[in-house]
């Protein structure tokens, strides 16, 4: 696979406003939800809103993505399928389950890939990213523990939700460098693809029409209008800079960056919008939880820099 060429600055600002939109968007999304119970045609409105602002931005020349083409399509429909399962799991997952321990589940998405890697032939992971994964599941554990607003059914969604995250950036970061498409375009083929999917998913659970009906006589209300707007922008922003991340610098570095801006947000989750009782074991486990998903994050960063004097040793012998 060819690695993009980029400079460290752009790198640097792909992976901290990746962190930033993603962290924002838990929040602005569980304050939806806790107004909007109907997860799955808000999630078809945020990508309808998605791909009908590139296409008229391509239209009006404001963007050089290109336009649609069966190939590209076709090899990137399992990329939109992933993606929206793992939207739509999370925010279902949300209404049941507190920030804090929805952000602990996604950490788990480390462990979800080495399992992935194991199953596909990859290398042993190190000894310091398998203890780190242990401690971040073992975390999520004994928080659910002490967990008093416990769940099953949403912890569930959660799980199953991590599972989908993880097949879906493998995906992007492969089309994007085989393909050479651009964060946007990516977006765009995402939504668009998105779209017939959805809008089957919310006829056959009987969200539509009522949903909708719902949705307009609530937009009514000045607040809800602000936050839904606020969440079908920061929609658009939170894909465009994961996929800017990944096809940038890696799946791997979009994950570890998920695993830190998630600190920050089990933080504010405490104090914003409410559905946490704190707990000796709830916050024994989150803090556990944090550690390792810090400890995975520096021991996946020194991994990466351990390869890179020995890929350049390489190059040098070849030149020779």
């Amino acid at each position: 696979m060819e690695i993009m060429d980029t400079s460290p600055y752009l790198s640097l600002f792909s992976a901290l406003s990746y962190g930033i939109a993603s962290m924002a968007m838990v929040f602005i999304n569980k304050a939806v939800i806790m107004q909007y119970a109907h997860s799955m045609t808000l999630l078809t409105v945020q990508q309808l809103a998605t791909a009908l602002l590139i296409h008229f931005g391509r239209v009006m020349g404001y963007t050089r993505a290109r336009g649609l083409n069966a190939e590209t399509a076709k090899k990137l429909f399992p990329v939109s399928l992933f993606y929206n399962a793992n939207v739509g799991f999370a925010l279902a997952s949300l209404k049941g389950v507190n920030i804090p321990m929805y952000i602990a589940i996604k950490r788990l998405t480390p462990l979800a890939v080495l399992v992935a890697g194991f199953f596909t032939g990859k290398g042993k992971p190190t000894t310091q990213v398998t203890l780190s994964v242990i401690l971040t599941a073992a975390g999520v554990l004994i928080a659910a523990l002490g967990d008093f607003s416990f769940d099953l059914f949403g912890y569930s969604l959660a799980f199953i939700s991590v599972f989908f995250q993880t097949m879906y950036l493998v995906l992007v970061e492969k089309s994007g460098a085989e393909d050479g498409l651009s964060s946007i375009e990516i977006m765009f083929y995402n939504s668009f693809l998105s779209l017939p999917f959805l809008l089957f998913l919310i006829i056959a659970t009987g969200e539509f029409p009522n949903s909708l009906s719902i949705l307009f006589a609530k937009s009514s209300s000045i607040s809800f209008l602000a936050i839904l707007i606020l969440s079908l922008v920061m929609g658009i922003v939170l894909n465009y800079t994961m996929f800017l991340c990944t096809i940038v610098n890696s799946a791997l570095t979009t994950t570890i960056v998920g695993v830190l801006k998630g600190v920050g947000s089990t933080t504010l989750g405490f104090v914003m919008l409410g559905g946490v009782e704190i707990h000796a074991l709830n916050v024994t486990g989150l803090v556990i939880n944090t550690a390792g998903g810090v400890w995975y994050s520096f021991a996946k960063y020194q991994q990466k820099k351990s390869k890179l004097p020995k890929i350049m040793s390489d190059i040098e012998s070849h030149r020779k």
